[in-house]
């Protein structure tokens, strides 16, 4: 098995947070090279040379400009963050002077059980005063600080069959027992600042326990945070991997899109749209040409066919993990594959040599969505969504297969590669890496 899913596994440990997730993505792009650029600063871009920056800390883009004059885009697009919940400004909680908890709210969709008698930390940014600056500082605190601890099944008899939690009573986090408990010096202290000089926060609660193979050949894997940082990473790895002579390659993972994308960081933002207007400035092509020659690849994971549950899934449209990329469906356009989009990638993954699925929900169950038809709509160009099959989406440990990020790495890898030419409406041709002329037209 490839050293990849350990890279995974050392990415996913690495970031708690969104915050942490964007930090861990300039590592791996400053090592290969890539300038840091910052939105307010005027911008120029050289051919030949990658690029990157970040807004709010927390979502991140990364481009490529080409030797040659580009035509279009080709796009990765994922998300950085993950259910877990957030501490309240006024975080403290004391419960009948004999304990501390903390006062949280959950952020998106979590599966609130998952959560219980495990150990748990903090991690986010602090926001400290250093003279005449304000800045933002990460930090995580890594060591196990938090529980939250169950209630016993003698003064609870239905808790495995009618359980409710309630994220206001059941689900605070036990932080000390010392109700004193100065927790503004503690936070200064991680920050390595003054308790003075701390002004604010934004921290979550995340999930301590460590990612590990499992399956007796160690087939599978499981971990937190694996919606989404899998794709995160893996579209990332196949990013930096890759070149392409036609096209500006670029890489986007946005914050909030487990609280549905409407922030000035998410998908629902102008941050990508604005990126391709300057680039398209800077570079001297034209916007709405390159856009209706461009194409986008959303990556978020996809719901694999459960062993003890077959009858959640779709008889005919349920993947499996290690099956390879799986390309989401849905007729009501919250996956944004059509037939022409599903076509080009099945054909750029079979001349990669990587397996594809195909998953739909259940005609009576709704589904989730993802980013790719929120960030289409500002900058409109063709789109697919694919996601690697895993099970216990949104639970606080999750699981997925060890030979999946491989896939995932080389398709992404592929994508990046591929010159797309459109050539009229519903007509495209591909032309793949050392191989002379199109493999067809699609």
């Amino acid at each position: 098995m490839s050293t990849a899913i350990n890279a995974l596994i050392n990415f996913i440990e690495k970031s708690p947070t969104a915050f942490h997730a964007v930090a861990s993505c300039a590592e791996i792009l400053e090592e290969k090279g890539y300038q840091r650029l910052c939105e307010q600063d005027a911008w120029d871009l050289q051919a030949g040379k990658g690029y990157y920056l970040t807004r709010n800390q927390s979502s991140i883009i990364a481009f490529r400009i080409p030797k040659g004059t580009p035509h279009n885009f080709l796009v990765a697009a994922s998300h950085t963050d993950s259910p877990m919940f957030k501490l309240k400004s006024e975080a403290l909680s004391p419960a009948f002077d004999q304990y501390l908890r903390l006062n949280t709210e959950p952020y998106g969709g979590t599966i609130f059980s998952t959560w219980l008698d495990r150990p748990l930390s903090l991690a986010g940014r602090v926001i400290v005063s250093n003279g005449d600056k304000i800045e933002a500082r990460l930090v995580n605190i890594a060591r196990d600080l938090l529980v939250i601890p169950n209630v016993a099944i003698h003064m609870k008899r239905d808790i495995n069959s009618s359980c409710a939690y309630n994220p206001a009573i059941d689900l605070l986090p036990l932080l000390s027992q010392d109700v004193k408990t100065d927790f503004g010096a503690f936070l200064a202290a991680e920050a390595g600042c003054k308790k003075e000089e701390l002004l604010g926060y934004d921290l979550y609660v995340y999930n301590r326990t460590p990612a590990t193979r499992i399956g007796v050949d160690g087939e599978f894997f499981s971990a937190p945070r694996i919606d989404n940082l899998m794709s995160v990473f893996g579209t990332l790895q196949g990013f930096v991997k890759s070149e392409n002579a036609d096209a500006v390659d670029l890489f986007y993972a946005a914050d909030n899109e487990e609280t549905g994308s409407s922030t000035k960081q998410g998908a629902g933002s102008v941050f990508l749209s604005d990126v391709i207007d300057r680039i398209c400035e800077t570079i001297g092509i034209d916007r709405r040409r390159a856009l209706a020659s461009s194409m986008l690849l959303s990556a978020d994971n996809a719901h694999a066919k459960h062993p003890n549950h077959p009858e959640l899934s779709d008889a005919k449209n349920a993947p499996h993990m290690n099956g390879g990329v799986v390309i989401k469906n849905n007729a009501a356009q919250k996956y944004t594959t059509d037939g022409i989009s599903s076509s080009i990638l099945k054909e750029i993954c079979a001349h990669a040599g990587v397996p594809t699925q195909e998953y739909a929900n259940r005609s009576d169950m709704p589904g989730g969505s993802t980013l790719g038809s929120i960030a289409t709509t500002l900058t409109p160009m063709l789109s697919v969504d694919i996601g690697m099959a895993q099970l216990a989406m949104h639970s606080a440990y999750e699981t997925a297969g060890s030979l999946d990020i491989d896939h995932l790495i080389n398709a992404s890898k592929a994508f990046y590669s591929t010159a797309l030419t459109v050539i009229g409406d519903g007509q495209y041709r591909l032309q793949f890496p050392k191989r002379k002329g199109a493999r067809k037209n699609v």
